[in-house]
């Protein structure tokens, strides 16, 4: 379980996140959501403790991030917007070293290597050096790696950028497999078919703050709107209004 409670963050003048706070429970997919600009990726990169908030508290498992950083990090599995991967190492070096300063045995990730090398398609490029991959290829590389430790908190930003269908079919099979093992799911997305096919939750960020949290089906009522991309719009807009007045 990933808490988020009153996260605040500001570079300079402009305030990326005001007062942030949302659950994301196990068992569950929940979807951040936002335009560009939103606060999005400034608020996953607290959660997963690349950055520290200016003030607010972020608990995983029941753990303090702010107290016990290394021990949040061994329970969440992150995709970050910046892939990063090593561009002379094969996917499946990648991968595999990941698994390693995870506290894996050698034994350990070959196996959980070619575990998700299968789940997610990437057979034919595993041995192929990551210098030369297409943005699919770099994507669906960093997911594995994010996973190969069996983290049971998973945090992805943006994981359809630049997969194909068939990739993305693999990836969603990945997720509802984690969410049936009872893990923690938050991913961000501006793909509504994605959410709509995955997400039991949706948290919506306008302007740096929350401005809707519930099911989906939660969110089409309050809305009054039959599709969650037409509910979006209507809640994004209504943000929008209030912020300008």
């Amino acid at each position: 379980m990933i808490e988020a409670h009153d996260l605040w963050k500001a570079f300079g003048t402009t305030q990326a996140v005001a007062g942030v706070s949302f659950s994301a429970l196990d068992g569950q997919i929940t979807g951040l959501l936002g335009p560009n600009g939103a606060g999005k990726t400034t608020t996953l990169r607290m959660l997963y403790t690349l950055m520290r908030p200016d003030r607010g508290q972020i608990r995983v498992d029941g753990i303090d991030a702010a107290s016990a950083p290394m021990e949040v990090r061994k329970r969440i599995g992150a995709l970050p917007d910046a892939r990063g991967l090593y561009k002379r190492l094969s996917a499946r070096e990648n991968i595999e070293y990941f698994a390693r300063l995870h506290g894996l045995s050698a034994a350990q990730a070959r196996d959980r290597c070619s575990e998700l090398l299968r789940a997610l398609q990437m057979q034919a490029l595993a041995e192929r050096r990551a210098e030369g991959f297409s943005q699919g290829e770099r994507v669906k590389t960093a997911i594995a790696r994010a996973l190969v430790h069996n983290p049971r908190n998973v945090i992805l930003d943006e994981p359809g950028n630049g997969l194909d269908v068939m990739a993305n079919l693999g990836l969603r099979e990945v997720l509802r497999s984690l969410r049936a093992e009872g893990r923690c799911v938050l991913i961000s997305t501006h793909i509504m078919q994605e959410v709509a096919a995955l997400c039991d939750r949706i948290v919506i960020i306008a302007h740096g703050r929350v401005v809707a949290d519930g099911t989906p089906e939660a969110l089409r009522e309050h809305s009054q709107e039959r599709n969650l991309e037409d509910a979006f719009m209507k809640i994004i807009g209504a943000a929008a209004r209030e912020e300008s007045t």
